[in-house]
C-alpha cells in the first residue's frame, strides 16, 4: 500500500510538473502567435501598398 501510495505521489509530482511546462509552452506559443499575426499584417499592408503603387505606374504607361 505504501508503494502503491509513493507511486501515485511520484506520478501526480510529474502531472504537476508537466502541466506547468505545457502552461509555460502556451503562454510562450499565444506571444508568438501574437507577433507573428502582427508581422503578417504588415507584410500584408506592405504588399496592398506596392500593388496600388504599381497599379498607378501601369495606369501611366501609354498603350501599345
Amino acid at each position: 500500500m505504501d508503494t502503491e501510495l509513493a507511486q501515485l505521489e511520484s506520478r501526480i509530482e510529474q502531472l504537476v510538473s508537466l502541466y506547468g511546462r505545457l502552461k509555460t509552452d502556451h503562454v510562450e506559443l499565444r506571444g508568438r502567435l501574437a507577433r507573428l499575426d502582427a508581422e503578417n499584417r504588415r507584410l500584408s499592408d506592405k504588399l496592398e501598398l506596392a500593388t496600388d503603387k504599381l497599379e498607378a505606374l501601369l495606369d501611366k504607361l501609354p498603350e501599345a
